[in-house]
């Protein structure tokens, strides 16, 4: 504590906000004074886990982030990617996954409007979304209700808002029963002399808040969720009031008239208002110009009568941004705002006094805080991180000592499970610009100019994966084989890696074992980023992913997005072609450490991950992407999670056309997991350019089979029919969940 008594807290108001009695004081120190209670609030939400990383920054520093196309790095509403032919890209993750666990539909629909924001604020048109999404099992009611409520809020905001849902996740899991992980990850496209920061500069410019008015609901909300687990059902219904409500129809008009502001170069700055309200979107534009800036508290339009200061300053009601305008030209943004059927009311003036003041309407200063403080200056945490005590005897319990299946069959047929009960539920081919969407390994979406809608020819592919089965076993190397999946799935459809975004789930950061298990996962990212010379050019961390005391199981998930050169042709995605060869594209490590077959087995977060080359992956990447583009394979599809088998089986049931594999020597080969592989469907005429292209390139391969029929065989382990595959994969998801048309 402080010598200085006049500084020391004279009651616990900052530990029910959620400051510690060091932050407490340190803020005392920053003002010279103790802080009123509206400050004090203020501080809370800026310096919460949600708006301040305190606990992950120093960690977060790790990420490789630069690279010549990189336009603009972590920090901002969105990173930023120059993708040729004078048009930038503009890809961010966020988290919902508190609000979510409280209110399904609301928190995963304001998670998708959140999202939006983030991506035109930096002047990009939002084009496209994609959800992975972490449930409980499937056999608990809780889950399945969360699961179709998260599924409504993504389709009734998503289709309402105009911008199409084009893949993701779904993965049900025990480890996230009480804390479903509802990620969200969108992209933008515009001209690159459109691209616009978050900067308040000029003294005398004024602040306009467009979009909704202020109310109640959403105060504290991701920041004060985000901060803490989850106790018990009743608990939850206690935090309903801090979960946000949408309204995707007034960001429909809100992102019309923001770009329009922005084509006619009418703002200075704009910024979403996101996590901490009115005071995130003030202190952060005005610190990063350099400039204070003075909020008018009572100009701001209110949803409820009564509203005190901090509960203005502080809502994260949606569908609002805040724009720095000059005002010569406030004219001109308040008529484009009723063009746009849009409320427009200027709250506040730049200043150059470095400060954020809220003042009322008789000119009384209610808080005056140096803006730096609120973001730059917030607390940074190296906490204490251990790895596991027991780690050498995890490590040493081998799954390949598990018994081998009685009926390998049948376990394949337990793996397999069509998400399209999910996304049949979005539009997915909004803008038409959709080539390859929900269902393939990436999506694939025509490059259009963002101004003349002229086709370039050329394509953008994303993807979206994460494992939570690796990384509880090994968070470096998960990480690092999580995004070898992703350059993998881009590779199949004929795309090289450009950028990565992430999403850090993690558990509660004050145990020690969690923050060594992040620590890990950025160290692994970063290994694989280097080899793959990719860029991470932002991210969000969400911590205390906790229920009832258990952190989840570590589960980075990751966005990549990739450029496909020449889109002339479509990939042929994850089929097969009767009579085809199949080709295993490759080194195989056949250990089931970590794999899905061990974990329904009943071992999990034990053992070794399989042996992982970079170097390896990337090389086997590059020649998939080179096979695709030219045309030399009729179908190809990544191997992950369930390995060959589920590859296998996924691309039959598809495609209608069963396989006959012959050189898989066991269980271990069939269902284990080794990272940088694919299967490829290759017309018999063509094998031998495939296998020379291979050969060339130094990648392992073998040729392992013949696409026919109508059943599923593995010579020696197993014979299943197509039609029972094919009822398997289908049945799963809509006898647990309904006919999918369940409403929030």
């Amino acid at each position: 504590m402080a010598s200085d008594p006049d500084l020391a807290p004279v009651d616990d108001t900052h530990a029910a906000l959620g400051l510690t009695d060091d932050e407490y004081l340190r803020i005392g120190e920053t003002l010279g004074r103790r802080p009123n209670h509206l400050e004090l609030a203020m501080y809370s939400v800026m310096w919460s886990e949600h708006c301040s990383y305190k606990s992950s920054r120093i960690h977060l520093r790790r990420f490789p982030t630069e690279a010549p196309w990189v336009l603009v790095g972590p920090g901002e509403g969105a990173g930023v990617i120059d993708v040729g032919d004078g048009i930038a890209a503009a890809l961010r993750i966020e988290s919902h996954n508190h609000p979510s666990a409280i209110e399904p539909y609301q928190g995963a629909a304001t998670g998708v409007g959140g999202i939006l924001r983030d991506i035109f604020s930096v002047g990009a048109r939002p084009i496209a979304v994609m959800d992975p999404l972490r449930f409980g099992p499937l056999d608990d009611a809780r889950a399945r209700w969360v699961a179709e409520g998260v599924v409504s809020g993504i389709s009734g905001y998503g289709n309402s808002v105009g911008v199409p849902t084009v893949g993701g996740e779904t993965v049900f899991d025990e480890t996230y029963a009480g804390n479903p992980l509802v990620n969200v990850l969108c992209l933008g496209v515009m001209p690159t002399e459109r691209l616009v920061l978050g900067r308040a500069e000029g003294v005398g410019n004024l602040a306009v808040l467009l979009g909704s008015t202020t109310g109640r609901d959403g105060i504290g909300g991701v920041s004060v969720l985000a901060s803490a687990g989850f106790s018990d059902d009743e608990a939850d219904a206690d935090k309903r009031p801090s979960v946000q409500v949408g309204d995707p129809f007034e960001e429909k008009r809100l992102i019309e008239a923001c770009l329009e502001l922005l084509d006619r170069d009418l703002a200075v700055g704009v910024q979403d208002l996101g996590g901490a309200g009115i005071t995130c979107a003030t202190s952060e534009t005005a610190a990063k110009g350099g400039a204070g800036m003075d909020v008018m508290v009572d100009e701001v339009p209110l949803r409820q009568p009564g509203m005190e200061p901090f509960e203005v300053m502080t809502s994260e009601s949606q569908e609002r941004m805040l724009a720095i305008v000059t005002p010569e030209q406030l004219d001109e943004v308040l008529a484009i705002a009723e063009k746009w059927e849009v409320r427009a009311t200027v709250i506040g003036t730049v200043t150059g006094s470095g400060r954020l003041r809220v003042v009322d309407a008789d000119g009384e200063v209610l808080a005056d805080v140096p803006a730096k403080s609120l973001e730059e200056d917030a607390p940074l945490y190296d906490r204490p991180r251990s790895e596991p005590t027991d780690l050498a005897e995890r490590r040493a319990d081998r799954a390949d000592a598990l018994p081998a299946p009685s009926d390998p069959g049948a376990d394949l047929l337990g793996m397999l499970a069509d998400t399209s009960w999910v996304w049949t539920q979005y539009d997915h081919m909004l803008f038409l610009n959709t080539v390859m969407g929900p269902g393939a390994d990436a999506a694939v979406l025509r490059l259009k100019h963002p101004t003349t809608g002229a086709d370039t020819g050329r394509g953008l592919a994303m993807t979206t994966d994460g494992n939570h089965l690796w990384c509880a076993v090994d968070a470096r190397q998960g990480s690092a084989m999580t995004m070898v999946e992703s350059v993998m799935n881009l590779a199949v459809v004929g795309a090289r890696p450009m950028a990565m975004v992430n999403c850090m789930n993690f558990g509660n950061p004050e145990h020690p074992e969690v923050m060594w298990q992040l620590s890990e996962s950025v160290d692994g990212f970063s290994e694989a980023l280097e080899a793959f010379d990719v860029p991470c050019i932002g991210g969000n961390v969400s911590l205390y992913n906790e229920s009832r005391g258990r952190d989840i199981d570590p589960t980075p998930i990751i966005g990549v997005l990739g450029v496909v050169d020449d889109l002339s042709t479509v990939p042929p995605g994850p089929v097969l072609v009767d009579g085809s060869r199949l080709i295993l594209v490759g080194a195989t490590d056949p250990t089931l450490d970590g794999s899905l077959w061990a974990s329904r087995a009943g071992h999990r977060g034990r053992g070794t991950l399989p042996t992982l080359d970079l170097a390896s992956a990337a090389a086997a990447a590059g020649v998939v992407r080179e096979l695709v583009i030219n045309g030399l394979v009729q179908g190809a599809h990544d191997v992950a999670q369930g390995g060959v088998g589920l590859a296998l089986a996924e691309m039959a049931v598809r495609s209608g056309v069963g396989f006959t594999a012959a050189r898989i020597a066991d269980h271990a080969e069939l269902f284990g997991e080794s990272a940088g592989r694919a299967v490829l469907c290759v017309a018999p005429d063509q094998v031998r350019t495939v296998l020379d292209a291979l050969e060339a390139a130094g990648v392992p391969h073998a040729r392992i089979g013949v696409a026919a029929g109508d059943r599923l065989v593995v010579k020696d382990l197993l014979d299943v029919s197509l039609a029972d595959a094919t009822a398997a994969w289908r049945d799963q998801l809509p006898a647990a969940l309904g006919s999918g048309t369940t409403q929030g």
